[in-house]
Parts: structure tokens; C-alpha cells; sequence
């Protein structure tokens, strides 16, 4: 009963923080019909901005950490960033009127990692000074590639049955065809002729392009979107150079104030996309609600026993957390497209900015918080 009135209380205070008051600010002025709009090369600055502080930040900690004891939660971050699209994959395209490439590029937003959120948890753990290792950044890709990649090959493995399928159909009908046609009336050619030179059927040829897919590609399309490089640089930056004075002095001050200029920016996105989200099935927004606190608690779980194991302190347990529960809004938009371009982006763009980031945000970070100082008895 403790623990739930001291959870409340937290949400609610939470709900004033600047973090998640001006993402509420954002979906009240974009309800009333306001015409606040902020450009999107400043969105991208901000963005871009946020994620080379908590870059810096890292590298500079991965410089004196224990490399012994990152592996474990790297391997914990993979498993999640994967299990989280195989969860989407057997539940939500199991869902009435979920198109299946819809659904498995829904899970894979939501398998991926949010930059928002992610710098979003991080200020609210240093407002509360809850210690967290500040090499866990470097955790970020460990697990969204992996899942936009999953995400990818299972659409792809998908498609081509599907094909491989239609074109076993056709080719049926097309010999029950042949068989109703006279001998002698009109030539038609021998099976061994259909095949042409190669001795395949051309369902076969068609049907095998998709298992050529090459994994390499998705990778290097993930490290080159805006996010992930900016955060891999700002960890290289931090690990290989000696940046604390224009740390200290440019990106730390203005980190809050931008962070909240997000907030705003995506408060209004995610009312804009709510009517993208009315246009396909209710069970989106289910998942989109459901599934950040499934995955959070996934990840706080492995996130416990890496605590117990190797001493993870339980603010990055915290942080590895609100990355499971956070669904891509930067690099995993694009990516999904180019990778999955038969999916319907309003389905999860819709659930991830509309459902998902505020779920993420103002539910999932308090929540496991409140958790974490529970079990560390603060």
C-alpha cells in the first residue's frame, strides 16, 4: 500500500515536471486547434543536439568504466530489442484486421529505441540524483538495431511466402487450364520449356529473391540514420577526446530547455497522429498501450538480475527499462520504410507517437523509478 500511494504521488509530480508538462502542453494547444508549429530543421537540431550530450556523456564514462561489466546488459538489451518483435509478430498480427506487414513494423518501432524518451529519463534520474552508469547510452544500439533488423527479416520471410504462395496458386490454375484445352487445338508449351534455362519453374525464381535479402544492409541503414550516428558520435567524441569544458559549459546547460521544447514538438505530433490512428484497427492502439509497460518490465527484470550479477546499479536498470518501453521516433521511421515498404506507416507511426511515447513517458518512467527506489529502499 506504501509503495502505491509513494507511486502515485511520484506520477503526479511527475506529471509537473517540465519533462512531461510540456508534452501534455503540446496535446492540449494542438486539441484547441492552435497554429503553434515549430519548424523541422529546429526539431532535428534539438533532437540532434540532445543526443550528442548523452553521447558525451557516455563515452566520457565508458573511459573509466569496467568493460567486464557491460556485457551483460549489452546481451540483455539484444535479447529484448528481438524478443520484443517476435512478442508483436505472434500477438498483434494475430489481432482481427491487422495486416501482418503492418503489425510486424509496429513491433519493431516499438522493439527500437526512442532518443526523446530515452534523454527524457535520463534528466528525470539526475533531478531525483539516482546514480545510473553513464556508459548505459551506449546500450541504445545493442538494442534498437537488432530489432529493426528482426523486424525487417521477419517481413521480409513473410512476403516472400506470401509470393512463393500466389505463385503455386497461379501456377495451379494454370494447368487446370491446360488440361481443359484440346491436344490437338493449340500449342502449348512442355513443362520442361516453361522452366526456361535455368531447369526452375518461375515461381521458384520469383519466390527465392527474398531469402537473398542481406542482413548487412539494415545495419548500415540503422547506423547512418540521424539518431544512432549522432549518438555514436558523441560516445566517440567522449571516449577518444577530452570535451568537459565545452560539455560543461554549452551542451549541459541547454539540455533541459531543449528536452523540453521536445516534449512540446511531440505532444503536438502525437495529437496530429491521432487521427492516422483512428484509420486502421483499434487493436493498434491496445498494443501501443500495452506493449511499452510489457517490454519495460522485460527489461527491468534482466535489467534486476544483471543488478544482482555484476553489481548494475539499479538507475540503469531504470534506463535499460525506458528504452524497452519507448518506441522509435527518429531513426526507425525511415528505416521501416525503406525496409518494409509495404506496411502502412499511420499504423505505427500512429500507435508509437499517438499511444506509445506518452504511455512510455508518462506512465513507464515514474513507474519504474518508483520501482527502483522501492527495492533500493529509497
Amino acid at each position: 500500500m506504501d509503495f502505491l500511494s509513494d507511486f502515485l504521488m511520484r506520477f503526479l509530480a511527475q506529471l509537473q515536471s517540465p519533462t512531461l508538462g510540456f508534452l501534455i502542453g503540446g496535446l492540449v494547444a494542438a486539441a484547441l486547434g492552435s497554429r503553434l508549429a515549430i519548424p523541422d530543421p529546429v526539431y532535428k537540431f534539438i533532437v540532434f543536439m540532445l543526443l550528442i550530450k548523452v553521447g558525451l556523456t557516455g563515452g566520457q564514462e565508458i573511459r573509466d568504466a569496467n568493460l567486464v561489466e557491460m556485457l551483460l546488459p549489452a546481451l540483455f538489451a539484444v535479447v529484448i530489442g528481438i524478443l520484443a518483435v517476435f512478442i508483436g509478430r505472434y500477438t498483434l498480427c494475430k489481432l482481427p484486421n491487422v495486416k501482418t506487414e503492418d503489425g510486424i513494423a509496429t513491433a519493431g518501432l516499438f522493439g527500437a529505441v526512442s532518443g526523446s524518451t530515452f534523454a527524457a529519463a535520463l534528466t528525470l534520474l539526475e533531478a531525483q540524483d539516482i546514480p545510473y552508469e553513464g556508459w548505459s547510452a551506449a546500450l541504445y544500439p545493442f538494442m534498437d538495431i537488432p530489432a529493426l533488423v528482426t523486424a525487417i527479416v521477419l517481413a521480409s520471410i513473410y512476403t516472400s511466402k506470401k509470393r512463393s504462395n500466389a505463385d503455386e496458386n497461379l501456377s495451379k490454375q494454370e494447368y487446370l487450364s491446360e488440361q481443359r484445352v484440346t491436344a490437338g487445338a493449340i500449342a502449348v508449351e512442355s513443362p520442361r520449356e516453361q522452366r526456361g534455362s535455368t531447369g526452375e519453374s518461375p515461381r521458384k525464381q520469383r519466390g527465392s529473391t527474398g531469402k537473398r535479402d542481406k542482413i548487412w544492409p539494415i545495419v548500415k541503414e540503422s547506423l547512418q540514420g540521424s539518431a544512432l550516428s549522432a549518438l555514436l558520435l558523441g560516445l566517440a567524441l567522449g571516449l577518444l577526446t577530452q570535451p568537459e569544458s565545452v560539455y560543461e559549459s554549452f551542451f549541459e546547460p541547454l539540455f533541459r530547455g531543449l528536452l523540453s521544447i521536445l516534449m512540446l514538438i511531440m505532444g503536438m505530433e502525437a495529437w496530429a497522429r491521432l487521427g492516422e490512428l483512428r484509420k486502421v484497427a483499434q487493436w493498434y492502439a491496445v498494443y501501443a498501450f500495452v506493449a511499452p509497460l510489457l517490454h519495460g518490465f522485460m527489461a527491468f527484470g534482466l535489467g534486476m538480475i544483471a543488478h544482482y550479477a555484476t553489481g548494475f546499479s539499479l538507475g540503469g536498470v531504470v534506463v535499460m527499462a525506458v528504452m524497452a518501453s519507448s518506441s522509435s521516433d527518429i531513426s526507425g521511421p525511415p528505416t521501416l520504410r525503406a525496409g518494409i515498404p509495404s506496411a502502412n506507416p499511420s499504423a505505427y507511426i500512429g500507435s508509437s507517437t499517438a499511444v506509445g511515447t506518452p504511455v512510455a513517458i508518462a506512465l513507464g518512467i515514474p513507474l519504474y523509478i518508483g520501482l527502483a527506489q522501492a527495492l533500493g529502499g529509497g
